[in-house]
């Protein structure tokens, strides 16, 4: 028996944001064959839940980049952000006038107010390529699934709610760093990304690597047996984890130092690739 844990975006979906037929019958191939998959993204518990539900896929997974450990309709472990932490985090960003979103498991909350910071950021840029790429990213922050806007995130008491992570996005590269600097100031929080316009704040205990290796003891598979499938910087504490590490075609340079093998690009069936090439022959 083998345990599996794969990466969402940029591994397992494709541009449009689905499984593709293949990718969804190796997976099921894999369970056949009495291995463990694992589901594993920066994703909110709610996203997940509602894409692999579309998808058909029952399987445990992780939301939040570690946050939350999610199966069979319970959450097995989860990490919520202190409401001081929370505090010093929020206002930490607030200071920096960045736009920010916070996952709880009562819904991700974000304000519509702050999509303007990011128009503020994309009018610097002179391409109009840049400007649409960056544009759709903006968008795509007010599309997922358990959203739910608020006017005011101060008038809000996330004591009661669950926080378990703040998520960060700009489009300016010098922004992101200072922030990265005057949080890491903070203590007791970990901090990761799943793009390079991303930062992703939460408990200083979570990452995929431990919410693997916490998994793994749940359902008793040795370390030596799991692998993990992967493309961006908060799969590396994954691929450091597990057994074996297979990073996409596309996955970031870093990502790729940390692989023992590499498979198709995303769009490409890399999972199913990774699971029949590697894993289950």
């Amino acid at each position: 028996m083998n345990l599996i844990s794969i990466d969402m975006d940029g591994t397992l979906l494709s541009d449009d944001d689905t499984i593709s037929l293949e990718n969804k019958k190796a997976i099921y191939e894999a369970q056949e064959k009495n291995n463990i998959i694992v589901i594993s993204s920066g994703r909110s518990l709610h996203d997940m839940q509602y894409v692999l539900k579309q998808e058909k896929i029952k399987c445990p997974f992780i939301a939040g980049n570690g946050a939350t450990t999610f199966y069979t309709g319970n959450i097995l472990q989860q990490f919520i952000l202190p409401s001081t932490v929370l505090k010093k985090i929020i206002n930490t960003i607030e200071k920096n006038n960045m736009f920010y979103k916070i996952y709880t498991n009562q819904g991700v909350y974000i304000m519509e107010e702050k999509k303007k910071l990011l128009y503020q950021e994309i009018a610097q840029f002179e391409q109009d390529f840049t400007k649409d790429l960056y544009l759709r990213k903006t968008d795509e922050q007010y599309t997922q699934q358990g959203l739910v806007n608020v006017p005011n995130f101060h008038t809000i008491d996330f004591s009661i709610m669950s926080p378990y992570k703040v998520f960060v996005l700009s489009f300016n590269r010098k922004k992101l760093e200072k922030l990265y600097t005057e949080l890491a100031k903070l203590g007791n929080i970990s901090m990761t990304s799943a793009g390079r316009e991303k930062l992703e704040i939460a408990h200083g205990q979570v990452s995929k690597g431990n919410a693997l290796k916490f998994i793994a003891e749940y359902f008793r598979v040795p370390l030596e047996n799991t692998f993990a499938i992967g493309d961006n910087l908060n799969d590396i504490s994954m691929f450091k984890a597990a057994g074996k590490g297979i990073a996409m075609k596309n996955a970031e340079q870093e990502v790729m130092e940390y692989a023992s093998f590499v498979t198709k690009n995303y769009n490409d069936n890399g999972v199913a690739y990774a699971l029949r090439n590697y894993i289950l022959v």
